[in-house]
């Protein structure tokens, strides 16, 4: 397994795992699960939502795949088309967080 692989898996585990942490975090303010849809009404609330499905998209998509598996008996094909475009977007994201850490890291020292 060459380096390139090991920092995609890395960054893919770190986008996933803030997916996670910020949906928790909604659900445990919103009192309600996190979903794709954006509230509108004000321009704070506009920009929060969006800002919350960009990140938050591949728990998204994932908890919904998993559950339109087991409930509504979909493909096994649709799973793993989802779990492809939530590990192609959680790399995307943990290279965003990575960036800002270590921007924020290097902005400390």
């Amino acid at each position: 397994m060459g380096p390139e692989l090991l920092a995609l898996i890395y960054v893919t585990a770190v986008g996933f795992v803030c997916a996670g942490i910020l949906a928790s975090l909604y659900q445990v303010m919103a009192r309600k699960p996190v979903g794709f849809r954006v509230s509108i009404n004000s321009w704070a609330s506009i920009v929060s939502s969006v800002i919350v499905c960009t990140f938050a998209g591949p728990f998204i998509i994932m908890r919904n795949a998993l559950r339109g598996r087991r409930i509504e008996q979909r493909p096994i094909g649709w799973l793993f088309g989802s779990s492809a475009i939530a590990g192609i977007w959680s790399a995307c994201s943990g290279v965003f967080w990575l960036n800002v850490l270590s921007v924020a890291a290097n902005a400390m020292s």
